[in-house]
């Protein structure tokens, strides 16, 4: 039997508040309070609630026959916390059926997997723990941010433990295949890749309350129609889709409720298909052959590719002004300045600086609170400057000369740049890894440079695998001084 597999994307990021230049280094609180909690509680109104108590609904009436999963970024969850607790108890109750899979993602909704493996990694892990945490259950299934991937985000994903990741079913990249099969990964044969069936995933994302689509109206009957147009050897149906379809992009007067309440029921009556999750799939499914994506793609715009966060200059300076503090970030023990390095990562504020015109445009303009991408790229510049004012602070650097500001510990790492090639290779072969990264997190990028030339493979892995690198203890600090002289 052929399979439909329903998959929703839940994420709100913290929006940041008018934040002028005059603020910098006076104001470090950057949230939009008011917004952040309207949004989220109208939301949570018009779409989780509803919708999660509809689901609910149809597993009550169809037991193990319906199935659906989640990604739920940790931005997303942290705000349910704080504004809608009432919203995280639906998706409890939700869990507890045992008929729902919750994905891993970036705990940021971040688009770090295409610029800093270190941080992806530890912002996975942390999302793994929360669902642990909330759920009980430990997610199998990796959903990267707004669906990209590529080879080498793949090979990240292989390498973090996961065996079935969620895309986007491009046609530039699929070329004559279908979407509604497995593949795997080139070189990582066990991950398992599940592709976005997007023609009719978008007829009831973008396309169901649209008036001058030649469709409309959109009715049950005539979409189980087009489901049993698929090949019949085709294995599955992937229908992915923000969740805020439901009630907040298509409004409950659109008919959209009553659209998801009676399709599950009509699908099952007829038989040809059945509910499954992804890992499910992945499990039960065989995989017809590889794909190969050479470059990153995504479930945005006509193009599917990551134009939308990072396609113009003033995208590409944000992006690379924020990831140039992720190795400074790596020794911060401060667990607001950790909060804020989250929520700076959101994709969506490099999202708002976007200058193109998207087919989903509409959808989006919805939680935009910049009236212009210039204005939105202002905005955020003058917050991470303050940002980097902070971590500047928190690790004052004169030359390599270091202070670390807790504990007032100092040390002088310029003595590294006076060693020979001999010595340093000698006392980065003696080094703690965790030592070593401490070290390379809060020195220049000259010394940082210096210290690459000479740092062997065996070591650099060891590095690439550190999940979190916090700051020096005393004892540390000493035994690296002393290290030092004792090479010099």
């Amino acid at each position: 039997m052929r399979s439909i597999c329903f998959y929703f994307q839940v994420h709100q990021p913290y929006r940041i508040k008018d934040y002028r230049f005059f603020n910098m280094g006076n104001d470090h609180y950057y949230d939009d309070e008011y917004l952040n909690k309207s949004i989220v509680e109208r939301v949570a109104q018009k779409s989780y609630l509803p919708m999660n108590n509809l689901l609910l609904d149809l597993i009550g009436k169809h037991g193990e026959d319906f199935k659906v999963s989640f990604s739920i970024s940790g931005l997303a969850l942290d705000q349910f916390e704080q504004y809608t607790p009432e919203v995280l108890e639906s998706f409890k109750k939700l869990a507890a059926t045992g008929q729902v899979e919750f994905l891993a993602e970036t705990y940021a909704h971040s688009l770090v997997s295409l610029k800093n493996d270190v941080e992806f990694k530890r912002q996975v892990e942390m999302h793994k723990s929360k669902i642990k945490e909330l759920f009980g259950i430990e997610p199998v299934t990796f959903r990267n941010t707004e669906l990209i991937y590529s080879d080498e985000v793949g090979t990240k994903v292989a390498e973090l433990g996961f065996e079935t990741m969620l895309t986007e079913g491009a046609k530039h990249v699929l070329g004559w295949k279908s979407p509604n099969y497995l593949y795997h990964h080139p070189e990582h044969k066990n991950l398992k890749l599940l592709l976005k069936n997007f023609r009719l995933s978008d007829d009831v994302a973008f396309r169901f309350s649209s008036q001058s689509w030649s469709e409309w109206p959109l009715t049950t009957d005539k979409y189980l129609h087009w489901l049993k147009q698929v090949e019949k050897d085709e294995q599955v149906v992937n229908l992915f889709m923000d969740y805020e379809t439901f009630g907040e992009h298509q409004w409950a007067e659109s008919g959209i409720f009553e659209f998801m309440r009676i399709l599950p029921t009509k699908i099952i009556e007829d038989g040809e298909f059945d509910f499954k999750t992804p890992s499910e799939i992945a499990k039960e499914a065989k995989v017809v052959s590889e794909l190969h994506v050479p470059y990153p793609i995504s479930w945005a715009d006509e193009e599917r590719d990551v134009t939308a966060w990072l396609g113009n200059e003033m995208q590409d300076e944000a992006f690379d002004k924020l990831y140039a503090l992720a190795d400074k970030m790596k020794g911060a023990t401060d667990p607001k300045l950790q909060t804020d390095w989250l929520k700076l990562q959101a994709s969506d504020h490099f999202y708002y600086m976007c200058t193109k015109w998207f087919a989903d445009s509409d959808v989006h303009e919805y939680f935009n609170p910049y009236p212009s991408p210039y204005e939105a790229f202002i905005n955020y510049m003058n917050v991470l400057s303050d940002f980097q004012i902070r971590v500047n602070e928190m690790v004052e650097q004169k030359g390599d000369v270091v202070q670390l500001e807790e504990g007032k510990l100092s040390i002088d790492f310029s003595e590294l740049q006076k060693m020979t090639a001999a010595q340093l290779k000698k006392f980065l072969a003696e080094i703690d890894v965790e030592d070593l990264a401490k070290v390379r997190a809060i020195v220049s990028n000259d010394l940082n440079e210096k210290i690459e030339k000479y740092l062997g493979k065996r070591k650099q892995k060891a590095l690439a695998d550190l999940e979190d690198v916090k700051s020096f203890s005393k004892d540390q600090l000493d035994k690296t001084k002393k290290l030092i002289q004792r090479f010099l």
